[in-house]
Protein backbone atom coordinates (compact mmCIF):
# COMPACT_ATOMS: atom_id res chain seq x y z
CA UNK A 1 0.00 0.00 0.00
CA UNK A 2 2.46 2.25 1.28
CA UNK A 3 4.39 1.60 -2.55
CA UNK A 4 1.58 2.87 -4.53
CA UNK A 5 0.80 5.76 -2.76
CA UNK A 6 4.37 6.76 -3.15
CA UNK A 7 3.74 5.93 -7.06
CA UNK A 8 0.38 8.18 -6.62
CA UNK A 9 2.45 11.32 -5.00
CA UNK A 10 5.15 10.76 -8.32
CA UNK A 11 2.96 10.68 -10.93
CA UNK A 12 0.97 14.16 -9.34
CA UNK A 13 4.09 15.54 -9.04
CA UNK A 14 4.82 14.92 -12.79
CA UNK A 15 1.67 15.71 -14.13
CA UNK A 16 1.79 18.84 -12.43
CA UNK A 17 4.46 20.35 -14.70
CA UNK A 18 3.35 22.24 -17.53
CA UNK A 19 4.76 22.93 -20.56
CA UNK A 20 3.58 26.65 -22.49
CA UNK A 21 4.86 27.37 -26.03
CA UNK A 22 5.53 31.03 -26.65
CA UNK A 23 6.35 33.06 -29.94
CA UNK A 24 7.45 36.60 -28.57
CA UNK A 25 8.79 38.32 -25.66
CA UNK A 26 5.46 39.58 -24.24
CA UNK A 27 4.12 35.71 -23.79
CA UNK A 28 7.47 34.76 -22.11
CA UNK A 29 6.26 37.51 -19.76
CA UNK A 30 2.75 36.59 -19.14
CA UNK A 31 3.27 32.76 -18.72
CA UNK A 32 6.61 33.62 -15.87
CA UNK A 33 4.19 35.18 -14.18
CA UNK A 34 2.44 31.76 -13.45
CA UNK A 35 5.15 29.65 -13.57
CA UNK A 36 5.48 26.78 -11.47
CA UNK A 37 8.78 24.02 -10.27
CA UNK A 38 9.29 21.70 -12.99
CA UNK A 39 7.71 24.07 -16.17
CA UNK A 40 8.75 24.57 -18.99
CA UNK A 41 8.55 27.91 -21.43
CA UNK A 42 9.45 26.33 -24.72
CA UNK A 43 10.22 29.03 -27.78
CA UNK A 44 8.71 28.65 -31.37
CA UNK A 45 11.49 28.48 -34.17
CA UNK A 46 12.45 30.74 -36.07
CA UNK A 47 13.92 34.18 -35.91
CA UNK A 48 13.48 36.61 -33.20
CA UNK A 49 14.59 40.12 -33.85
CA UNK A 50 15.21 42.46 -31.35
CA UNK A 51 13.85 41.06 -27.92
CA UNK A 52 15.13 41.28 -24.85
CA UNK A 53 14.06 38.49 -22.85
CA UNK A 54 14.42 38.51 -18.85
CA UNK A 55 14.09 35.07 -17.40
CA UNK A 56 12.87 35.81 -14.08
CA UNK A 57 11.56 32.93 -12.03
CA UNK A 58 12.36 30.40 -9.25
CA UNK A 59 12.75 26.71 -9.58
CA UNK A 60 13.95 24.11 -7.23
CA UNK A 61 16.84 21.85 -7.38
CA UNK A 62 14.51 18.86 -7.76
CA UNK A 63 11.94 21.06 -9.87
CA UNK A 64 14.35 23.43 -12.26
CA UNK A 65 12.31 25.82 -14.71
CA UNK A 66 13.31 25.51 -18.05
CA UNK A 67 13.49 27.91 -21.28
CA UNK A 68 14.14 26.13 -24.11
CA UNK A 69 13.72 26.08 -27.96
CA UNK A 70 11.06 24.39 -29.78
CA UNK A 71 13.97 22.41 -32.02
CA UNK A 72 17.30 23.25 -30.54
CA UNK A 73 19.21 24.97 -32.87
CA UNK A 74 16.07 26.74 -34.44
CA UNK A 75 15.09 29.50 -32.68
CA UNK A 76 17.24 32.41 -34.19
CA UNK A 77 17.73 35.32 -32.08
CA UNK A 78 19.12 38.40 -34.14
CA UNK A 79 19.49 42.02 -33.96
CA UNK A 80 19.91 43.39 -30.57
CA UNK A 81 18.63 40.29 -28.79
CA UNK A 82 19.96 40.00 -25.33
CA UNK A 83 18.82 37.46 -22.59
CA UNK A 84 18.82 37.86 -18.43
CA UNK A 85 18.72 35.00 -16.66
CA UNK A 86 17.57 35.52 -12.75
CA UNK A 87 16.40 33.42 -9.78
CA UNK A 88 17.20 29.53 -8.69
CA UNK A 89 17.26 26.71 -10.37
CA UNK A 90 17.02 27.92 -14.13
CA UNK A 91 18.00 26.02 -17.68
CA UNK A 92 18.28 27.81 -20.58
CA UNK A 93 18.59 25.33 -23.73
CA UNK A 94 19.17 25.47 -27.65
CA UNK A 95 19.19 28.88 -28.25
CA UNK A 96 21.05 30.39 -31.26
CA UNK A 97 22.36 34.11 -31.34
CA UNK A 98 23.82 34.75 -34.34
CA UNK A 99 24.84 38.10 -36.45
CA UNK A 100 23.53 40.44 -33.95
CA UNK A 101 24.95 43.55 -31.85
CA UNK A 102 24.30 45.15 -28.79
CA UNK A 103 25.75 48.40 -26.88
CA UNK A 104 26.66 47.50 -23.95
CA UNK A 105 26.80 45.22 -21.03
CA UNK A 106 26.30 41.23 -22.04
CA UNK A 107 24.18 39.07 -24.48
CA UNK A 108 23.54 36.74 -21.77
CA UNK A 109 23.55 37.49 -17.97
CA UNK A 110 23.14 36.01 -15.04
CA UNK A 111 21.15 38.70 -13.48
CA UNK A 112 18.38 41.16 -13.68
CA UNK A 113 19.26 44.42 -13.48
CA UNK A 114 21.85 44.93 -10.29
CA UNK A 115 19.66 43.18 -7.62
CA UNK A 116 18.67 40.05 -8.63
CA UNK A 117 21.38 37.32 -9.94
CA UNK A 118 21.03 34.02 -10.40
CA UNK A 119 22.35 30.85 -8.53
CA UNK A 120 22.18 27.34 -9.27
CA UNK A 121 21.36 28.30 -13.02
CA UNK A 122 22.73 26.63 -16.52
CA UNK A 123 22.89 27.75 -19.96
CA UNK A 124 23.66 24.78 -22.36
CA UNK A 125 23.33 23.90 -25.70
CA UNK A 126 23.28 27.26 -27.08
CA UNK A 127 25.31 29.43 -29.53
CA UNK A 128 26.34 33.00 -30.03
CA UNK A 129 27.96 33.12 -33.56
CA UNK A 130 29.65 36.50 -35.02
CA UNK A 131 27.63 38.34 -32.59
CA UNK A 132 29.86 41.41 -33.23
CA UNK A 133 29.40 45.83 -32.92
CA UNK A 134 30.39 47.39 -36.35
CA UNK A 135 32.66 49.29 -34.14
CA UNK A 136 35.34 46.83 -33.05
CA UNK A 137 35.70 49.35 -30.16
CA UNK A 138 32.81 48.51 -28.41
CA UNK A 139 33.37 46.99 -25.28
CA UNK A 140 30.44 44.40 -24.59
CA UNK A 141 30.23 40.60 -23.33
CA UNK A 142 29.04 37.70 -24.78
CA UNK A 143 28.45 36.06 -21.43
CA UNK A 144 28.06 37.46 -17.71
CA UNK A 145 28.51 34.66 -15.21
CA UNK A 146 27.14 36.52 -11.64
CA UNK A 147 25.74 34.69 -8.50
CA UNK A 148 26.82 31.46 -7.33
CA UNK A 149 27.05 27.74 -8.66
CA UNK A 150 26.17 28.42 -12.11
CA UNK A 151 27.32 26.23 -15.12
CA UNK A 152 27.88 27.11 -19.00
CA UNK A 153 28.15 23.78 -20.94
CA UNK A 154 27.73 22.55 -23.81
CA UNK A 155 27.98 25.87 -25.77
CA UNK A 156 29.75 26.98 -29.19
CA UNK A 157 30.92 30.75 -29.04
CA UNK A 158 32.65 31.66 -32.74
CA UNK A 159 34.04 34.97 -33.87
CA UNK A 160 33.88 37.52 -31.27
CA UNK A 161 35.81 40.05 -33.32
CA UNK A 162 35.71 43.49 -31.49
CA UNK A 163 37.21 44.60 -27.51
CA UNK A 164 36.34 42.61 -24.57
CA UNK A 165 36.43 39.37 -23.09
CA UNK A 166 34.03 37.01 -24.10
CA UNK A 167 32.67 34.97 -21.24
CA UNK A 168 33.42 36.93 -17.59
CA UNK A 169 32.63 35.26 -13.88
CA UNK A 170 32.36 38.42 -12.18
CA UNK A 171 32.98 38.82 -8.10
CA UNK A 172 31.41 39.79 -4.68
CA UNK A 173 32.64 39.05 -1.31
CA UNK A 174 31.32 35.49 -1.44
CA UNK A 175 32.36 32.72 -3.62
CA UNK A 176 31.33 31.75 -7.14
CA UNK A 177 31.53 28.27 -7.53
CA UNK A 178 30.42 28.01 -11.27
CA UNK A 179 31.69 25.22 -13.41
CA UNK A 180 32.17 26.39 -17.10
CA UNK A 181 32.80 22.76 -19.14
CA UNK A 182 32.50 21.10 -22.37
CA UNK A 183 32.16 24.16 -24.09
CA UNK A 184 33.87 24.66 -27.67
CA UNK A 185 35.30 28.49 -28.46
CA UNK A 186 36.55 29.32 -31.93
CA UNK A 187 38.19 31.96 -34.15
CA UNK A 188 38.70 34.73 -32.35
CA UNK A 189 41.44 37.21 -34.41
CA UNK A 190 43.89 39.33 -32.91
CA UNK A 191 42.70 42.71 -31.78
CA UNK A 192 46.04 44.15 -31.23
CA UNK A 193 45.42 45.52 -27.71
CA UNK A 194 43.92 44.23 -24.42
CA UNK A 195 40.70 43.41 -23.48
CA UNK A 196 40.17 40.27 -26.04
CA UNK A 197 40.34 37.33 -23.06
CA UNK A 198 38.36 34.49 -24.02
CA UNK A 199 37.39 33.65 -20.69
CA UNK A 200 38.35 35.93 -17.42
CA UNK A 201 37.89 34.48 -13.78
CA UNK A 202 37.43 37.94 -11.40
CA UNK A 203 38.59 41.91 -12.17
CA UNK A 204 41.65 43.09 -10.50
CA UNK A 205 39.66 45.19 -8.01
CA UNK A 206 38.45 41.97 -6.51
CA UNK A 207 41.79 39.61 -7.21
CA UNK A 208 42.34 39.14 -3.81
CA UNK A 209 39.02 37.22 -2.78
CA UNK A 210 38.18 33.75 -3.79
CA UNK A 211 36.22 32.53 -6.55
CA UNK A 212 36.49 28.91 -6.58
CA UNK A 213 35.53 29.11 -9.89
CA UNK A 214 35.78 25.23 -12.35
CA UNK A 215 37.28 25.47 -16.05
CA UNK A 216 37.52 21.91 -17.55
CA UNK A 217 36.80 20.09 -19.99
CA UNK A 218 37.06 23.03 -22.93
CA UNK A 219 38.08 23.46 -26.28
CA UNK A 220 39.71 26.52 -27.59
CA UNK A 221 41.49 26.58 -31.09
CA UNK A 222 42.30 30.03 -32.98
CA UNK A 223 41.79 32.01 -30.05
CA UNK A 224 43.94 35.02 -30.62
CA UNK A 225 42.31 38.20 -29.79
CA UNK A 226 44.95 38.95 -26.92
CA UNK A 227 48.16 37.54 -25.11
CA UNK A 228 45.67 36.02 -22.03
CA UNK A 229 43.61 33.11 -23.38
CA UNK A 230 41.96 32.62 -19.88
CA UNK A 231 42.89 35.32 -17.35
CA UNK A 232 42.53 34.20 -13.74
CA UNK A 233 41.97 37.46 -11.41
CA UNK A 234 40.54 35.85 -8.23
CA UNK A 235 42.07 32.70 -5.59
CA UNK A 236 41.28 29.12 -5.65
CA UNK A 237 40.23 28.32 -9.21
CA UNK A 238 40.53 25.15 -11.15
CA UNK A 239 41.93 24.55 -14.79
CA UNK A 240 41.77 21.23 -15.90
CA UNK A 241 41.18 18.90 -19.08
CA UNK A 242 40.86 21.69 -21.36
CA UNK A 243 42.82 21.70 -24.58
CA UNK A 244 44.35 24.61 -26.69
CA UNK A 245 44.81 24.48 -30.41
CA UNK A 246 46.63 26.64 -32.50
CA UNK A 247 45.96 29.47 -29.75
CA UNK A 248 48.17 32.83 -29.59
CA UNK A 249 48.47 33.47 -26.34
CA UNK A 250 48.37 31.83 -22.89
CA UNK A 251 46.12 30.50 -19.92
CA UNK A 252 47.41 33.46 -17.79
CA UNK A 253 47.67 33.67 -13.58
CA UNK A 254 47.39 37.20 -14.23
CA UNK A 255 46.47 38.26 -10.33
CA UNK A 256 45.03 36.33 -7.56
CA UNK A 257 46.86 33.34 -5.64
CA UNK A 258 46.67 29.60 -5.00
CA UNK A 259 45.28 28.30 -8.96
CA UNK A 260 46.04 25.02 -9.74
CA UNK A 261 46.18 24.24 -13.37
CA UNK A 262 46.69 20.49 -14.71
CA UNK A 263 45.82 17.35 -17.58
CA UNK A 264 45.39 20.35 -20.09
CA UNK A 265 47.07 19.64 -23.71
CA UNK A 266 48.66 23.19 -25.59
CA UNK A 267 49.40 22.15 -28.93
CA UNK A 268 50.88 24.79 -30.82
CA UNK A 269 51.24 23.07 -34.52
CA UNK A 270 54.01 25.52 -34.99
CA UNK A 271 51.83 28.26 -35.45
CA UNK A 272 53.84 31.81 -34.54
CA UNK A 273 53.13 32.35 -31.25
CA UNK A 274 51.21 29.94 -29.52
CA UNK A 275 51.86 29.69 -25.74
CA UNK A 276 51.33 27.70 -23.05
CA UNK A 277 50.50 28.52 -18.76
CA UNK A 278 52.07 31.99 -17.64
CA UNK A 279 52.35 32.42 -13.70
CA UNK A 280 52.05 35.00 -11.53
CA UNK A 281 51.36 35.52 -7.88
CA UNK A 282 51.63 33.12 -5.24
CA UNK A 283 50.95 29.38 -4.20
CA UNK A 284 49.75 28.43 -7.83
CA UNK A 285 50.53 24.48 -8.99
CA UNK A 286 51.40 23.30 -12.50
CA UNK A 287 51.32 19.91 -13.30
CA UNK A 288 50.20 17.06 -15.28
CA UNK A 289 49.91 19.17 -18.63
CA UNK A 290 51.20 18.47 -22.35
CA UNK A 291 52.70 21.25 -24.48
CA UNK A 292 53.71 20.57 -27.92
CA UNK A 293 54.94 22.53 -31.07
CA UNK A 294 54.44 25.95 -29.15
CA UNK A 295 55.99 28.54 -30.75
CA UNK A 296 55.85 31.36 -28.87
CA UNK A 297 58.39 33.16 -26.30
CA UNK A 298 58.57 35.68 -23.72
CA UNK A 299 54.78 35.84 -22.04
CA UNK A 300 54.09 33.37 -25.12
CA UNK A 301 56.19 30.26 -23.81
CA UNK A 302 54.90 27.19 -22.77
CA UNK A 303 55.17 27.68 -19.54
CA UNK A 304 56.75 31.14 -18.35
CA UNK A 305 56.99 32.58 -15.15
CA UNK A 306 57.15 36.67 -14.64
CA UNK A 307 59.31 38.82 -12.57
CA UNK A 308 56.98 40.85 -9.80
CA UNK A 309 56.74 44.91 -8.96
CA UNK A 310 57.44 45.87 -5.14
CA UNK A 311 54.69 46.72 -3.55
CA UNK A 312 52.76 45.74 -6.46
CA UNK A 313 49.46 47.85 -6.86
CA UNK A 314 46.29 45.08 -7.60
CA UNK A 315 46.38 45.88 -11.31
CA UNK A 316 50.08 45.29 -11.73
CA UNK A 317 52.95 42.24 -10.95
CA UNK A 318 52.92 40.56 -7.59
CA UNK A 319 56.19 38.43 -7.30
CA UNK A 320 55.96 34.87 -8.15
CA UNK A 321 56.01 32.90 -4.87
CA UNK A 322 56.03 29.12 -3.92
CA UNK A 323 54.81 28.11 -7.22
CA UNK A 324 55.21 24.45 -8.39
CA UNK A 325 55.81 23.35 -11.78
CA UNK A 326 55.74 19.13 -12.12
CA UNK A 327 54.91 16.62 -14.08
CA UNK A 328 54.71 17.83 -17.58
CA UNK A 329 56.01 16.93 -20.44
CA UNK A 330 57.43 19.59 -23.15
CA UNK A 331 57.98 18.44 -26.33
CA UNK A 332 59.46 20.61 -29.78
CA UNK A 333 58.29 24.00 -28.41
CA UNK A 334 60.64 27.10 -29.62
CA UNK A 335 60.44 28.36 -25.83
CA UNK A 336 59.80 25.80 -22.87
CA UNK A 337 60.55 27.51 -19.92
CA UNK A 338 61.31 31.59 -19.76
CA UNK A 339 61.74 32.20 -16.00
CA UNK A 340 61.92 36.03 -14.32
CA UNK A 341 60.02 37.35 -17.73
CA UNK A 342 59.30 41.35 -18.13
CA UNK A 343 62.54 42.32 -15.69
CA UNK A 344 63.34 45.94 -16.00
CA UNK A 345 63.19 48.69 -13.29
CA UNK A 346 59.71 48.38 -12.30
CA UNK A 347 59.24 44.19 -12.36
CA UNK A 348 62.33 43.90 -10.29
CA UNK A 349 61.22 40.69 -7.84
CA UNK A 350 62.19 37.52 -9.11
CA UNK A 351 60.54 34.24 -8.60
CA UNK A 352 61.24 32.92 -5.26
CA UNK A 353 60.53 29.59 -3.66
CA UNK A 354 59.35 27.75 -6.61
CA UNK A 355 59.77 24.33 -7.52
CA UNK A 356 60.24 22.40 -10.92
CA UNK A 357 59.83 18.75 -10.70
CA UNK A 358 59.90 15.92 -12.46
CA UNK A 359 58.77 17.51 -15.94
CA UNK A 360 60.09 16.28 -19.44
CA UNK A 361 61.49 18.61 -21.57
CA UNK A 362 62.64 17.81 -25.17
CA UNK A 363 63.20 20.13 -28.31
CA UNK A 364 65.71 20.54 -30.69
CA UNK A 365 64.51 24.33 -31.25
CA UNK A 366 66.12 26.35 -29.24
CA UNK A 367 67.52 25.95 -25.57
CA UNK A 368 65.44 24.50 -23.18
CA UNK A 369 65.22 27.11 -20.62
CA UNK A 370 65.92 30.63 -20.51
CA UNK A 371 66.33 32.84 -17.15
CA UNK A 372 65.68 36.35 -18.03
CA UNK A 373 66.07 37.12 -14.50
CA UNK A 374 67.99 34.35 -11.87
CA UNK A 375 65.52 33.08 -9.80
CA UNK A 376 65.98 33.18 -6.20
CA UNK A 377 65.91 29.61 -3.60
CA UNK A 378 64.54 27.61 -6.69
CA UNK A 379 64.15 23.82 -6.27
CA UNK A 380 64.49 21.63 -9.31
CA UNK A 381 64.42 17.79 -8.69
CA UNK A 382 63.97 14.80 -11.27
CA UNK A 383 63.55 16.64 -14.15
CA UNK A 384 64.71 14.90 -17.60
CA UNK A 385 65.94 17.72 -20.22
CA UNK A 386 67.04 16.44 -23.56
CA UNK A 387 67.43 17.65 -27.02
CA UNK A 388 69.47 20.87 -27.27
CA UNK A 389 71.20 23.23 -24.62
CA UNK A 390 70.49 23.50 -21.18
CA UNK A 391 70.79 27.15 -21.32
CA UNK A 392 71.48 27.54 -17.33
CA UNK A 393 74.06 25.94 -15.23
CA UNK A 394 72.61 23.05 -14.47
CA UNK A 395 71.16 23.64 -11.27
CA UNK A 396 71.18 20.04 -9.76
CA UNK A 397 68.27 17.92 -10.46
CA UNK A 398 68.23 18.26 -13.85
CA UNK A 399 69.39 14.59 -15.87
CA UNK A 400 70.53 15.35 -19.46
CA UNK A 401 69.66 12.02 -20.83
CA UNK A 402 67.32 11.03 -24.34
CA UNK A 403 63.78 9.70 -23.32
CA UNK A 404 62.89 8.68 -26.81
CA UNK A 405 60.00 10.51 -27.83
CA UNK A 406 57.86 9.04 -30.30
CA UNK A 407 54.35 9.94 -31.49
CA UNK A 408 51.85 7.20 -30.54
CA UNK A 409 48.05 7.93 -31.43
CA UNK A 410 48.54 12.10 -32.19
CA UNK A 411 50.92 12.50 -28.80
CA UNK A 412 54.62 12.20 -28.08
CA UNK A 413 55.51 9.73 -25.12
CA UNK A 414 59.02 8.38 -24.27
CA UNK A 415 59.98 5.33 -25.14
CA UNK A 416 63.09 5.23 -23.29
CA UNK A 417 61.25 3.96 -19.81
CA UNK A 418 63.89 3.45 -17.91
CA UNK A 419 65.00 7.37 -17.73
CA UNK A 420 61.25 7.59 -16.83
CA UNK A 421 59.26 5.06 -15.13
CA UNK A 422 58.99 5.03 -11.33
CA UNK A 423 61.79 7.67 -11.64
CA UNK A 424 60.38 10.76 -9.97
CA UNK A 425 61.99 11.84 -6.92
CA UNK A 426 59.74 14.08 -3.89
CA UNK A 427 56.28 12.53 -2.93
CA UNK A 428 53.87 15.15 -4.46
CA UNK A 429 50.81 13.78 -3.11
CA UNK A 430 48.68 16.32 -5.14
CA UNK A 431 49.52 14.42 -8.26
CA UNK A 432 47.58 11.82 -7.38
CA UNK A 433 46.73 11.30 -11.18
CA UNK A 434 48.26 11.59 -14.34
CA UNK A 435 47.05 13.74 -16.92
CA UNK A 436 44.45 10.65 -18.35
CA UNK A 437 43.27 10.80 -14.95
CA UNK A 438 44.67 7.28 -13.99
CA UNK A 439 45.94 6.71 -10.98
CA UNK A 440 49.67 7.42 -10.29
CA UNK A 441 51.55 4.84 -9.10
CA UNK A 442 53.52 4.90 -5.67
CA UNK A 443 56.64 5.35 -7.42
CA UNK A 444 55.63 7.77 -10.01
CA UNK A 445 56.51 8.30 -13.72
CA UNK A 446 58.38 11.36 -14.50
CA UNK A 447 56.58 13.59 -16.79
CA UNK A 448 52.44 14.06 -17.95
CA UNK A 449 51.63 10.29 -18.08
CA UNK A 450 51.64 7.09 -16.47
CA UNK A 451 53.71 4.81 -19.50
CA UNK A 452 50.25 2.23 -19.30
CA UNK A 453 47.48 5.09 -20.60
CA UNK A 454 44.49 2.24 -21.72
CA UNK A 455 42.70 3.29 -18.76
CA UNK A 456 42.58 6.95 -19.66
CA UNK A 457 39.26 8.78 -19.50
CA UNK A 458 40.89 12.57 -20.33
CA UNK A 459 41.66 12.01 -23.58
CA UNK A 460 42.03 15.46 -26.17
CA UNK A 461 39.08 17.77 -26.63
CA UNK A 462 38.40 18.57 -29.97
CA UNK A 463 35.23 20.13 -31.90
CA UNK A 464 33.12 16.85 -31.85
CA UNK A 465 33.20 16.08 -28.33
CA UNK A 466 32.04 19.78 -26.72
CA UNK A 467 29.67 22.29 -28.18
CA UNK A 468 26.10 21.69 -28.44
CA UNK A 469 24.96 18.03 -28.99
CA UNK A 470 22.89 19.15 -32.26
CA UNK A 471 25.88 20.86 -33.42
CA UNK A 472 28.29 18.05 -33.30
CA UNK A 473 29.32 16.05 -36.74
CA UNK A 474 30.04 12.61 -34.75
Amino acid sequence: MKKIFALMILSIGILSAEEYKVSNAGEIKSVLKKIQPGDKVIMANGEWNDVSIVFDAGGTKEKPITLCAETKGKVILKGNSTLKIAGDYLIVDGLNFQGGFIEKGAVIEFRNGTKKESNHSRLTNTVIENYNHPDKTVDYKWVSLYGSHNRVDHCYFRNKAYQGCLLVVWLSDKPNYHLIDSNYFAYRPDLGNNGGEIIRVGTSDWSMYPSYTVVEKNYFEQCNGEREIISNKSFYNTYRYNTFVECQGALTLRHGNNCEVYGNYFLGNNVKGTGGVRIIGEGHKVYNNYFQDLEGEDAFSALSIMNGVPNSPLNRYYQVKNAVVAFNTFVNNRHNMEIGIGKNEELSLPPINCTIANNIVYSTKGKLVKFVDEPQNFKWEGNVFFGSELGISNPGGVEIKDPQMKKVDGLFRPQNLKVVQNNAVGNYEFVAEDIYGQKRNLLKTIGCAEVDTSKGIHLPMNKNNTGPFWLRND
